[in-house]
Order: structure tokens, then sequence, then C-alpha cells
């Protein structure tokens, strides 16, 4: 009697039925994760701007005004994240009123932050938080 070799495996439906249900998954894991991303971004340069408000202070301190700071001197951050090793996700500037004694920072998207439905982030120097594409509570 011939000896019958019989190989196991996975047929090409199997298979199919495999590679749907993995694509499926990565539709809905994909934008999911996405937006994790963006959040995660928004939040890095929530601490830089921050972190611009206390350079503007500084500089205040020091002059007497805020007229002549500007993103990317007097250690006052030009984009957010700040270690140079990631692509820039947010441009900062720095808005100063007539008087001198009020500022606001503006964070604008950019790269892989432009689809971020809060838009731009602001602070003033009075603390106030805006964003405007959403609402202040969700963007930051």
């Amino acid at each position: 009697m011939p000896k019958r070799n019989n190989f196991g495996g996975f047929t090409l439906v199997e298979v199919m039925i495999v590679v749907a249900i993995v694509a499926i998954l990565a539709a809905i894991a994909y934008p999911s994760y996405q937006e994790q991303m963006r959040k995660t971004r928004r939040a890095d340069c929530e601490g830089t701007m921050m972190s611009a408000a206390n350079a503007l202070e500084r500089y205040y301190t020091t002059n007497g005004t805020y007229t002549g700071a500007t993103a990317g001197s007097n250690g006052i951050p030009a984009s957010c994240p700040q270690d140079g090793s990631s692509t820039t996700s947010y441009n900062l500037s720095v808005s100063v009123s007539s008087s001198g004694h009020a500022y606001t920072i503006t964070a604008t998207p950019t790269g892989p932050q432009t689809g971020d439905s809060c838009g731009n982030l602001t602070l003033s120097n009075t603390g106030t938080k805006g964003a405007s594409g959403g609402t202040v509570a969700n963007c930051w």
C-alpha cells in the first residue's frame, strides 16, 4: 500500500479570514492610536507653553516690560517639542500688547499635529487658556 503524505497546515480560505480580521482590527485601532498621539503631543506642548510663560515672567522681572520678548530668544522656546529629536508639532509665537504689560503665547499646529481638532492653543499672562478649535476643558 502506498504511503500517503498528509501535510498539516492552513487552507487559503482560513488564511484569508485571518487577514480580513486583522485588517478590520487595524482599521479600528489606527485612528485611535493617531488621536492618542495627538493628545500626547498637545500635552507636551502645553508644558512647553508653561515653560515659555516662566521665561516671559523672568524677562518681565529683568526688563519691566514684555516688549522685545520673542519666541526663540531669551529662553523662550520657538517650537514643540524642545528636545530636538522629534518632528516639530507646534510652532510657538508671542504677541505682546502695545503697553508691554501683557502677552499671549500661541501654539500653531504643524506637521503631524495639523489634523488636531483643538487647533491653535493660547496662553495669556493672566493664565487664561484657549483653543481655537475646541473647548478648553477638552484641549487643555
